[in-house]
C-alpha cells in the first residue's frame, strides 16, 4: 500500500477537539488517512510520496448537500423567475425540459462535476431526470455523490409506475459502487408526488436502503394540502406515514414550523440551506439558527445553477451567514466555525457518510482540499480567525488542490479527471440543439 506524506502551512482538521496544526502534516496510506499531526512531531520520518504544499491550508472538502447537475445546461435561461413557484419553473425550466433527452445530460454533468471540484467540493447529492445518462461522468469525475433518482408523478398511475421501476432499475444497477450511493429523489411530497407514490417510494427506500431527497417548505404548499386532507401540518403526515425513518435530505425549508423542529431532530432528517437559489427567487430565509438550536442537522447547497449559477460553497457560506444574521437582525447570529461545519461534516452526516468524511482524522478516507494562503483576502496575517476568514474573505478560487479517495482530481489548479474546456465545447453544442428544438416545438 502506497504512503504518501503532505505539509502544508496548516492542517485544518475540524475534528472534535477543533485541532490546527500550524505547519502541519497528513499521512496518506492508499485512501485512507493515517496520521494527522504538527510538522514538528514527524522526527524524520518518511513516506513512499512527500508533497510539500507550502503556503496552503489543508482542510476536508466541501459537501454540496443539494443540487441538480444536469441543469447548468439552463444557466442564464431563468433570470426574473423565481424557480420557487410553479409559475417561475414552469416557464424558465419546464418547457426546456420538454424537449431535454438523455444524450444531452452528459456534457453539463461534466461542466458541473469541473467546477464544483474547481471551487472545492469533493462530495455532492444531486437530485434529477435521467440518472442513469448523468452516472458514467460523475465516476469518471472521480467526486463521491449520492445520486438520487427524480420523481414527478402529479398523482397519476401510469407516471407513478413507470417511474418507479425506472428508479428501482437505477437504484439495482448503482449498488456497489465504491463513490456513489443511490437514492430516491420525490421532487416534493404532497406537491408533485401524491401519498400513494410516497407510500411506494419508502417501500423502495426500504428495499434498497436507499435514502430520500426531496424539496420541502419552499412555500408551505405542502402544509396548506396536508391542513386541507388530514387536518394537520406536512411534518406531522410525514411522521405518519413512516416518512421520518427514512434517511431525509430536504432542500431549503424555509416555511418550515418552528413546532416541528423537535420532530425533526429526533429523526434522521438533514435542513439543506441554499442561500444564494433563495435570495435570487425573492423567497424567504430559512429559520437556520433555531433548527440548530433545535438540534436539526444541517448542511449546504448550491441547489440548481439556473437560479443560483454558481457552484461555489465558500460563496454560499459567506451568503448564508450573512443572510441569517440579516433574518435575525444579529451579528453572527450563526458562528462562522458552524457555518463551515454545515458545509463539512453536516453534508457527511446527512449523507450518512460521518465515520468516512466530513473532517481530517485517521481512518476517514482521504478527501482533502487545499486553499492558497498567498492569495487576497487572508491579511492581515494574525487578524482573522481561520473560520472568519473561510467564510466571509475567501472563495473557491483560492482552491489549488482537491483529493478524494486519496486520489487527485485537481493539482495545482489543473483538472486531472475532466477536460474542462472539451466538456464546455460539448455543452455549447447542447445548449445549441436544445434551443432548436425548442424553436420546432414552438412553431409547430
Amino acid at each position: 500500500m502506497t504512503s504518501t506524506l503532505l505539509r502544508a502551512d496548516i492542517v485544518l482538521t475540524l475534528d472534535a477537539q477543533d485541532h490546527i496544526y500550524r505547519p502541519g502534516y497528513l499521512i496518506i496510506e492508499g485512501n485512507r488517512l493515517a496520521e494527522a499531526g504538527p510538522l514538528g512531531s514527524l522526527a524524520g520520518r518518511h513516506c513512499d510520496l512527500e508533497i510539500d504544499l507550502g503556503n496552503r491550508l489543508v482542510m476536508p472538502g466541501l459537501v454540496n448537500a443539494h443540487t441538480h447537475t444536469p441543469m447548468v445546461l439552463f444557466r442564464g435561461l431563468a433570470e426574473g423567475h423565481s424557480l420557487f413557484t410553479f409559475e417561475g419553473w414552469y416557464e424558465a425550466i419546464r418547457t426546456w425540459e420538454s424537449v431535454l433527452t438523455p444524450e444531452l445530460i452528459p456534457p453539463a454533468v461534466a461542466v458541473s462535476c469541473a467546477e464544483m471540484i474547481r471551487t472545492g467540493t469533493t462530495c455532492f447529492a444531486d437530485q434529477y431526470f435521467h440518472t442513469g445518462s448523468a452516472v458514467p461522468t460523475v465516476r469518471q469525475s472521480g467526486l463521491r455523490a449520492a445520486i438520487a433518482y427524480g420523481i414527478v408523478e402529479l398523482g397519476n398511475q401510469e407516471a407513478r409506475l413507470r417511474e418507479l421501476a425506472r428508479a428501482e432499475t437505477f437504484l439495482r444497477e448503482i449498488q456497489g459502487d465504491p463513490l456513489i450511493q443511490g437514492w430516491l429523489g420525490p421532487h416534493a411530497f404532497f406537491v408533485d408526488n401524491s401519498p400513494e407514490a410516497i407510500r411506494q417510494e419508502l417501500e423502495l427506500a426500504r428495499r434498497y436502503r436507499a435514502g430520500l431527497h426531496f424539496h420541502l417548505a419552499t412555500s408551505g404548499e405542502e402544509d396548506r394540502f396536508c391542513h386541507e386532507h388530514y387536518g394537520h401540518g406536512a411534518v406531522a403526515e410525514m411522521e405518519a406515514l413512516g416518512v421520518l425513518e427514512h434517511r431525509l435530505l430536504a432542500a431549503h425549508c424555509i416555511t418550515v414550523s418552528l413546532d416541528d423542529l423537535p420532530t425533526l431532530a429526533a429523526h434522521p432528517f438533514t435542513a439543506v440551506i441554499a442561500p444564494s437559489a433563495c435570495m435570487r427567487s425573492g423567497a424567504g430565509a430559512a429559520p437556520l439558527k433555531a433548527m440548530r438550536a433545535a438540534g436539526v442537522n444541517t448542511a449546504l447547497g448550491t441547489d440548481n445553477v439556473a437560479n443560483a449559477n454558481s457552484y461555489d460553497l465558500f460563496g454560499e457560506m459567506g451568503a448564508a451567514a450573512k443572510l441569517m444574521s440579516l433574518r435575525e437582525h444579529q451579528p453572527a447570529a450563526v458562528p462562522a466555525r458552524n457555518i463551515v461545519e454545515m458545509a463539512t461534516m453536516g453534508g457527511a452526516r446527512a449523507l450518512g457518510l460521518e465515520r468516512e468524511i466530513g473532517s481530517l482524522e485517521p481512518g476517514k478516507r482521504a478527501d482533502l482540499i487545499a486553499l492558497d494562503l498567498g492569495e487576497i483576502g487572508w491579511a492581515p496575517d494574525g487578524g482573522q480567525d481561520l473560520f472568519t476568514a473561510l467564510v466571509y474573505s475567501v472563495s473557491g478560487l483560492h482552491v489549488t488542490d482537491v483529493m478524494v479517495d486519496g486520489n487527485w482530481l485537481l493539482r495545482q489548479r489543473a483538472w486531472q479527471t475532466l477536460d474542462y474546456a472539451a466538456s464546455r465545447r460539448e455543452l455549447a453544442g447542447a445548449l445549441a440543439e436544445l434551443r432548436r428544438r425548442r424553436a420546432r416545438m414552438e412553431g409547430s
